[in-house]
C-alpha cells in the first residue's frame, strides 16, 4: 500500500471521527437565544384566580389546557382529602371556565383507586399553534399520576396510561391495568426508584430522541441532597406505541440536588424546544415555589435560563406557592395558566402578557 493510499485512508477516517463527534455534541443555546426566549414568554400581568375546587374543603391543582373544535379546555385536579380525581372545565376565550366534570375518579381494588391525576398527551406542542390533542390508534391519550393510597401524594405513586375516543368530553376514561413507569421497575434509577409524580407526554415527530413519543416525568429517588432531605428531578422516557415505556439515559435531565424540579411542559419555537417547569426549595431561605425555563436543540441536553423567574409570589391568593405551568400563545398574547396557594387556598391562576383586565 503506498503513501496515497495510506494517506487518504488516515484522512477518511479522520474525517469519520470528527463528523461523529460534531454529532454527539450537545449544541448549548446561547444566552442570547434565552433572553428572546425570555421576552417571548414573560407574562408580567397576573389576572387573578380563573378555577376553583367545588368547596373550601377541597384543592384545585396542574392545568393542562387543549383546544378542540374551537373550543379551550382545561383539564385539572381536585384533591379532597382522599386522594385525586381529575375534573374537566370548557371555555370561549381561555379566561371565563365552566367545570363540565369528572374524566377519572376513585375506583375499587386497583392499583390506582385514590389517586388518578390525569394529564392529557400528545398536545401540539408548536408554539402560536394549534394546542389540539393528537390521536394515536384512534385515541386520545392521558398520562396519570397513580395510586392506591389514601392521602396527598401519599404512598408509591407510579405513571398510568388512560385513553377514550373523546377527550372533550365529561365522561370516566379507559385505563390500562397496570402502571407503564413505576419506582419498583427492574429499571428504575437511582433518581426515581422512590415515587414518580406528573407526567407529561409529547409526539415527537421529528424523532429526535429516536422514538416517536417522549415522557418528561419529575420523580424522587432513595437518594439525599445536600440538606439531608431527598430531592424531585425531571427525567426522560420514550415508547412507540404509547404503551410499553423505557427510560432514557442514566441521570435527570434537570435537578438540583434538593428541593423539586418538576411539572414540565415541552413547546416548541422553530427548531429551540422550550421547557417550561417549577422549582421549589432551591434555598435554605426560600421556601416558596416558581415557575422556570430551559431550552434545548434535542430534547435531551438542557440549558436553564438564569434569569428572574417567569411567576413567582406577589399576590395574596399566591403568596405561598406560583407554580406548575402551563404556558400557551393565542392571538399574540401569552397564557400563563399556574397553581397557585395562598389566601383562597389552593386554586388555578392565570398571568398574560398583555393586561386584560384593562381590556373588559
Amino acid at each position: 500500500m503506498n503513501n496515497n493510499i495510506i494517506m487518504r485512508f488516515s484522512l477518511f477516517w479522520i474525517f469519520i471521527a470528527l463528523l461523529s463527534c460534531s454529532d454527539t455534541t450537545p449544541k448549548i443555546v446561547s444566552q442570547e437565544t434565552m433572553q428572546k426566549v425570555y421576552e417571548e414568554v414573560k407574562t408580567p400581568f397576573k389576572y387573578g384566580i380563573v378555577v376553583t375546587a367545588p368547596d373550601s374543603t377541597k384543592m384545585a391543582d396542574s392545568p393542562t389546557v387543549f383546544r378542540l373544535n374551537g373550543k379551550w379546555y382545561m383539564t385539572y385536579i381536585i384533591f379532597d382529602g382522599t386522594g385525586y380525581e381529575t375534573w374537566i372545565a370548557e371555555s370561549d376565550d381561555l379566561l371565563q371556565w365552566e367545570t363540565r366534570g369528572k374524566i377519572m375518579s376513585f375506583t375499587e381494588n386497583t392499583w390506582d383507586s385514590n389517586q388518578k391525576a390525569g394529564y392529557p398527551a400528545l398536545v401540539d406542542i408548536t408554539w402560536n399553534g394549534t394546542y389540539a390533542p393528537m390521536k394515536y390508534n384512534e385515541r386520545y391519550w392521558i398520562s396519570y399520576l397513580g395510586g392506591a393510597d389514601k392521602g396527598y401524594e401519599a404512598g408509591r405513586l407510579g405513571v398510568g396510561m388512560a385513553y377514550t375516543g373523546n377527550i372533550a368530553e365529561a365522561k370516566e376514561l379507559e385505563r390500562l391495568p397496570q402502571p407503564v413507569l413505576s419506582a419498583i421497575d427492574s429499571s428504575s434509577r437511582w433518581y426515581d426508584n422512590k415515587t414518580i409524580f406528573k407526567s407529561s407526554v409529547i409526539h415527537d415527530a421529528d424523532k429526535k430522541s429516536g422514538y416517536p413519543f417522549v415522557m418528561y416525568y419529575n420523580a424522587a429517588g432513595d437518594s439525599t441532597g445536600a440538606n439531608g432531605h431527598s430531592f424531585e428531578s425531571i427525567a426522560m422516557a420514550v415508547s412507540n406505541d404509547m404503551q410499553h415505556w423505557q427510560r432514557k439515559g442514566d441521570r435527570p435531565l434537570l435537578s438540583k440536588g434538593r428541593g423539586i424540579c418538576g411539572d414540565a411542559q415541552i413547546v416548541k419555537m422553530k427548531d429551540l424546544y422550550v421547557m417550561f417547569y417549577f422549582g421549589h426549595n432551591w434555598k435554605d431561605d426560600d421556601p416558596s415555589a416558581f415557575d422556570r425555563f430551559a431550552c434545548s436543540y434535542d430534547l435531551v441536553n438542557w440549558t436553564e435560563w438564569d434569569g428572574q423567574n417567569l411567576i413567582e409570589p406577589s399576590e395574596p391568593y399566591d403568596k405561598q406557592y406560583a407554580h406548575k405551568p402551563w404556558v400557551i400563545k393565542w392571538n399574540g398574547v401569552v397564557y400563563h395558566f399556574y397553581n397557585a396557594v395562598g389566601e383562597k387556598g389552593r386554586v388555578i391562576a392565570l398571568a398574560t402578557s398583555e393586561d386584560l383586565r384593562e381590556k373588559e
